[in-house]
């Protein structure tokens, strides 16, 4: 739980009539807020320049770094917010846990986590104190980025427990994650003991981002898309929900008010698992491309704001092609109490900025 400070960009007014926090909330806004996820690097030429012969890590653990490749796609693009600059595996570098980002890989862990003894020695060892101590270039440059950015609200950003797990106990980036659904199933104490001591670094991350200045959370699950519906909800929901509880209001989701920080739940490939995301108690539920937006809207009861949910590959087709697209978008977007128009994943690398700054245009004018 978590009490923001009186000069919070959401208690001293800077962000709390935004577009997209009003998206968030349930307002149907007369402009519909749209941002990128991976909008903060990626494409952009500048990012490029910026992160030369840096490490990834080093790139999210030097606050003007990191507060730079936050704040570049707000400028370039106009869009409604900005997402913090990090990455999923932050948390357990910040408490210790010994992890190399591999380019063109990803995550790499020296000692893969897969048994009782392992969970037990992380639990141990790598802990959310060990996390807060080590987070003051989280918090300074959320603090900067906050500063530069007026209006604009930013939003903090977290990996969800289960990916979390799968990286670790996977060692390594998986296709099919059988490792760890495997300890799921195999071992249910000692994987429960690893996810939820996931959450907790999840949740102290995502609460350090909240503090320093962030108006609102999203908690991403990269790999919750390789789970039945069943297994989502008895082996992993209940660890996302903790991670949450350090970023809710004190007396829980019915006490939230206009100084707490909206919470966005997006995973990929989770079209079939859309009811259990929204089951936690979020404000809006993020969608993929793989599913309309009124179908998701209807099986939700028309209840949730939802976020999304334009194909990253129709950036690539001709301008009248994807405009098209963005409009279908956008009318099944207003199925649903309030829509922030999204990518369903992250921007590729490959992307032309300027197709970016037209789609916010596009949305912005509507």
């Amino acid at each position: 739980m978590y009490e923001s400070h009186p000069t919070h960009p959401l208690r001293d007014g800077r962000t709390s009539n935004s577009t997209l926090v009003r998206a968030l909330r349930g307002d149907r806004t007369d402009r519909t807020p749209v941002w990128f996820m991976r909008q903060a690097g990626r494409s952009l030429p500048e990012y490029r320049e910026i992160r030369a012969g840096k490490t990834m890590l080093e790139s999210c653990l030097t606050p003007e770094v990191a507060a730079e490749i936050t704040l570049q796609p707000v400028r370039r693009h106009g869009v409604d917010a900005a997402i913090f600059f990090s990455d999923i595996i932050v948390p357990l570098a910040l408490a210790g846990v010994e992890v190399e980002i591999a380019p063109g890989r990803g995550p790499v862990f020296a000692t893969p986590v897969r048994t009782a003894a392992e969970v037990e020695r992380h639990r141990r060892e790598f802990t959310v104190d060990r996390l807060r101590e080590a987070a003051g270039p989280i918090r300074a440059a959320v603090a900067g980025t906050v500063e530069q950015l007026g209006g604009t609200p930013l939003i903090g950003f977290a990996g969800a427990p289960f990916t979390l797990a799968a990286y670790l106990v996977e060692g390594a980036p998986s296709r099919d994650h059988l490792r760890a659904r495997s300890l799921m199933h195999e071992d249910p104490e000692t994987w429960r003991a690893l996810l939820d001591w996931a959450a907790d670094l999840s949740g102290a991350f995502l609460e350090e981002q909240v503090n320093a200045g962030a108006s609102a959370v999203q908690l991403f699950d990269s790999w919750a898309g390789s789970l039945s519906a069943a297994s989502y909800r008895a082996r992993v929901a209940p660890a996302s929900a903790r991670a949450l509880e350090a970023v809710r209001p004190a007396g829980g989701p019915d006490a939230a008010d206009a100084s707490d920080a909206p919470i966005i739940h997006f995973a990929v490939g989770s079209g079939h698992l859309l009811e259990e995301l929204a089951a936690i108690g979020v404000d809006a539920v993020g969608v993929d491309w793989r599913t309309p937006l009124d179908e998701a809207s209807a099986r939700l009861g028309h209840r949730k704001t939802l976020q999304g949910n334009v194909d990253p590959a129709f950036l690539s087709a001709p301008d009248e092609v994807l405009l098209e697209h963005v409009s279908d978008v956008l009318e099944r977007g207003r199925s649903a109490p309030a829509h922030v128009l999204n990518l369903g994943h992250g921007v590729p690398p490959e992307a032309d900025p300027a197709v970016l700054t037209r789609v916010v245009e596009f949305v912005h004018g509507r």
